[in-house]
Formats: structure tokens, sequence, C-alpha cells
């Protein structure tokens, strides 16, 4: 599972393994690999300081927890790690400020930056653990009274995903971090689709733009780390700043070809031009970081992408020559590398892609897989998705698991369940509440329905289903070759307390639907009664410790919290007995599914 690539000084080269834990280490001129580093789990991103005698890794998780991720430290001479430090949840990206003597961490589920503090080579700390991105994005009253105000309040909110980089302008100013919007009110009244299931569709993004999922950029203030973002629900930059960033999101500069999934990027030499890799449209859009018009933007209301330029399927990298003349774009879905050419110099003119792409590996995954991959990832196919919505199955289950998020959708609060490792085709009936039989009736309701697809055919619900089934399973840093005393105790609370009769099986699943206390009945996002007198769907528990929040309302934060409220009504398995020591045994065992 190689993952990011990063180059030191001396032009040895570091690849992240993010299936196997460790770092690759090959030389110049030899060209193999010359060592292997172990460190923490699924590690992603990764940076050389600037004298290159200190890599920085980033790891998903930590080796014996899944609550945070950590920043460590490998000295590149003895490829020994000096420290490690916790910097959040599910931590993705990595860019140095300061000449080294600072790194911003991108988070990847709950998406913000996190700044931590390197001058000490010995004891890095924390500097800030996060941002107020979230209250700036969704400023409420943020107006002076003697400014005039040109769009309706509303109370649509949007919650930032997704954020896998992070990377920083030639003179250090400026960050910026790709990254999805989602909706998180009600969607029921975002417009109507076709297939009747509405929640997705037309002009429910920020400022407007096509569906609930929308993509965009956010750009961080170096210094402070002070993120600039737009009010997303006024469709302006904040009151009295000069919008000289770019917007927080990014409109197509065509109606035909939208732009969906960013998830890596790069800023040219000049400083002047970001490059934004969009693996579900398959193209790169060419964005100015100053500026929100000019003569050389295209025409196009709320856009101010420069280019919009195709390459292969599902890229997921970019890498810049020094003089900004060439660009080199990873296709992560058919393993070829597309190169840009830049006709100007320090401006950009007229980028194109050069000749034919470079394919340079085959494909571990059989045929049919690798169509259900490209179906799965894909707000381009129009057999999967309409332009009003351009969404892929993947704007919610990013990487083919959960976002965290929780959708308003019209039968209630529903949050995004993983995919990854569950076998889920063999786990009908499904979706929260249960009413589709078979995987084609969901996948019909999904993708006509909600997300505008024109076309779903027995072919193309096979190769989801067979791609559905291989998205692997999130490493797992509970998981042993052995239970420990305590999750071998924790098992045996799992038969006292009854889990096994609705968790049952290979899948930790019954397949039947139950009511154990959790549903909305109050509130603007309530569950509909229709499904409150049938109940919920009960879930796998396979992937459990990496799925936090819980519930089909993301309401529990903690296991042991779920595990421990209204433990008394034995709705949600006999816990009313239970010891908070067998709680902790219990949460100990499901930690290991």
């Amino acid at each position: 599972g190689p993952e990011r690539v990063v180059v030191g000084p001396d032009d040895t080269v570091y690849v992240s393994n993010r299936a196997e834990r460790s770092v690759s280490v090959i030389r110049r001129g030899d060209w193999s690999e010359a060592a292997r580093v172990a460190v923490g789990v699924e590690p992603m991103g990764l940076a050389v300081s600037p004298k290159g005698d200190t890599l920085y890794v980033v790891n998903s998780t930590a080796l014996d927890s899944t609550t945070y991720g950590t920043l460590m430290a490998v000295d590149t001479r003895s490829l020994e790690v000096r420290w490690e430090l916790p910097v959040g949840e599910e931590p993705r990206g990595i860019a140095l400020v300061d000449d080294g003597r600072r790194a911003l961490v991108s988070l990847f589920r709950h998406s913000d930056l996190v700044t931590v503090d390197l001058a000490d080579a010995h004891q890095p700390r924390m500097q800030r653990e996060g941002t107020d991105l979230y209250a700036r994005a969704n400023t409420e009253d943020s107006f002076a009274d003697d400014e005039p105000f040109p769009f309706p309040s509303t109370s649509v909110s949007f919650r930032p995903r997704g954020m896998s980089d992070v990377v920083v302008s030639p003179d250090g100013k400026h960050a910026y971090s790709p990254t999805l919007w989602a909706r998180e009110d009600p969607l029921t009244g975002s417009g109507s689709s076709p297939g009747g299931g509405g929640s997705l569709y037309g002009g429910g993004g920020p400022c407007n733009t096509a569906g609930v999922v929308a993509p965009g950029i956010v750009t961080f203030n170096t210094e402070d780390g002070t993120p600039r973002v737009d009010d997303l629900d006024r469709c302006r930059p904040p009151p009295r700043e000069d919008p000289d960033f770019p917007p927080s999101t990014i409109v197509s500069p065509e109606s035909s070809h939208p732009i969906q999934g960013p998830v890596a990027a790069v800023v040219d030499p000049s400083g002047l031009w970001l490059f934004v890799v969009n693996r579900e449209t398959d193209n790169v859009a060419v964005i100015p970081t100053n500026r929100r018009e000019g003569a050389d933007l295209v025409n196009v209301k709320g856009s101010t992408v420069r280019q919009l330029v195709r390459v292969g399927s599902g890229p997921s990298g970019i890498a810049l020559t020094r003089d900004g003349r060439k660009a080199y774009v990873y296709n992560a879905f058919d393993h070829t590398v597309t190169t840009l050419v830049n006709d100007a110099s320090g401006n950009v003119a007229n980028v194109r892609a050069e000749g034919v792409p470079l394919r340079v590996v085959g494909d571990v995954l059989s045929p049919q897989q690798v169509a259900g991959r490209k179906l799965f990832y894909s707000a381009l196919d129009s057999r999967m998705t309409s332009a009003g919505v351009a969404a892929s199955c993947a704007s919610c289950h990013l990487d083919g698991r959960d976002d965290g998020h929780v959708w308003g959708f019209p039968d209630g609060p529903r949050q995004t369940p993983s995919l990854a490792g569950r076998k889920v085709t063999e786990t009908g009936p499904f979706h929260w509440s249960g009413e589709f039989p078979t995987m084609r009736d969901f996948l019909d309701a999904t993708v006509r329905g909600r997300m505008g697809g024109t076309a779903l055919d027995g072919v193309m619900v096979a190769q989801l289903s067979a791609f559905i089934d291989v998205i692997p399973t999130p490493d797992n840093p509970y998981k042993r070759v052995a239970l420990t005393e305590s999750q071998a105790r924790g098992a045996q609370v799992f038969k006292k307390a009854a889990c096994d009769s609705c968790h049952a099986g290979a899948h930790f699943t019954n397949n039947t639907l139950a009511d154990v206390g959790t549903f909305i009945t109050t509130g603007a996002n309530r569950d509909d009664s229709n499904v409150v007198a049938k109940g919920l769907n009960t879930p796998s528990l396979l992937g459990l410790a990496r799925t936090a929040p819980y519930l089909h309302d993301g309401s529990a934060l903690s296991l042991k919290g779920r595990l421990m409220q209204n433990s008394q009504s034995n709705k949600h398995g006999t816990t009313a007995s239970l010891t908070e020591t067998e709680v902790d045994d219990l949460v100990d065992y499901l930690r290991t599914l």
C-alpha cells in the first residue's frame, strides 16, 4: 500500500507504506529499497527537514490507540525514531514552515489544521490543536449594521471533511488544504430528484453550488494558523477582508464536466497558481491564489478556475518541476502518469496534457473489481450521477470507509457507515432503515434516486458489489495474534450481555431490524415514524475501532459512552448488571473486531 513519496535534499526517496506500517528508503543511484523503517498505523504524509537530517511521518493512528494519530520524527542517518507526538484524530497531510521549525498537519475526517512546534529537536510540542474553521465558515450575524447584506439569512451549515493534504506557498505565508464541504442541516428541502430521494439534488451546496457535497480549498495563515475561509452560507468573504485568497468552494467552469474529490494540491514557483487534483472527476483545476477576477479566468459565475485539465482515471498526486514548466500527475485507477506542460514562464498561460500517459504498473484487482472501483469513485459518469449532484459513492464513503458525518436525510439523521472490510453485499437488507432487500434495490435508490444517475443495470451492480467487497479493512492497532486477558474477558461479556443475539455470525449482524432506544423523536431532524415503528437495521461491528462516532445519528462519541448510557434499560444488550470493569473489558474486545 505505497501512498506518499517525498525526496530529501540529497535525493534520497522516502515512501510511506500505508498497509504495512512502514516507510521505504531508496538511495539515489541505487533505485532499490535500501531500508524499511517501522512506524505507526497507516502512515500517510511525509516531509523532510531543510537540512535533510529528519524525516517526519504522519501516522493515521498510534500503535496502541485509534483515538489519535501521531507525528513521528526519524533520524535519516540512523533511521531510528527520535520521538512521536499525538496530533489529533486521523491526520493525513504535512507541510513544514519557518525553515522547518514548525509543522502543519491536516486532520482527515473532521477536517482542520494543527500546528506543531519543532524548534526543540528533542521535545516537540503542540502549538495549536485546531482552528475555528467551522465557526468561520458558518458565521452568523457577522455583518456590521452599515453593511448591505446581499443574501437572505438561512440556517444552512457546512462541515469540512476529507482534508488529506496541505501545501505551502513559496513565500511560506499561506497554506492550502483541499477539502469537501458537507451539508449539515436537514436536506428535505434542498431540491427534488426524479427518483424521489431528493436529498442530494441541485443547489444544496455552499453558495447554491451543485449538490450537498462540494469540493473546496481552505486557506490558512501560516503565521498564526488562522483559516481564511468564506462565509459559505452568505457566499462572500468575511466582512472587510480583502479576498486575496481562493474561494472556499471550487466551481467548475464547464457545466458538462464537474469538479469533485479534491485530494492533492501543489503551488507553482511564482506562488500565483494552485493546481488541485480531483480524483472523482479525473481532472486538475488551475486556480489563482490571490484574486477572484481577471480577463484570463473562465467567465463562469462563481468560478475562478483558470483551466480544467483532463488527466487519467482517479488522479491522486501531483508534483511540479522546480521551474514550474511541467507537472506530473499520478492516476491511481489506471496506474499511469500524465505529464502537464505549461507554455509560459512564471505565469500560467496554457496548461495541457503532453503525449500519452505513461503506464507504470499493472493492477492486482480483477477486471470486474477495477470497473467497480471506477464506478464507485466517479462523479463524472452520467450513469452514476448528474451534473446537478456531482457526487460519487466515495464523496460520502471516503476511501470506501465512513466520513464521520451525519446527514439529515428525509427519514432521519443518518451517519455514513463504513463499507471497508465488512462484506457488505452479504448483509442484506440494506440501509439504516433496512428498506432495501437486495443490493440492486439499494444501489438503484441511491444512484438513480439520490445521485441523479441515468442507468444502473445488472452488470454495474455486479461491478460495484465486487469492488465494495474488496475494499481493504482499516488497519487495527488493537488486533493481535491472540486476545489479551482483558479482550478475552470482554469476549465473554459480549455473550453475557447477549450482544451476540443481534450481532451474530461472521459479520456480527443478524440482518434484522431492532429498536435499541436510540431513535430521535424531537427536533427538526428526527426519525420518520414509520422507521421508528419498525426499528433500525443491525449494523456489522467489523472495524468498529476506526468508525467513531457511533449509532445512526452519530451521538455516541465512544464505545464506553454508548454502553454506559441508559444501560439500565437493557434495550441495547443486557447491560444493566454489567460492572464498569466488565464494560471496559467489553470495549477492549469490541475494538478487536
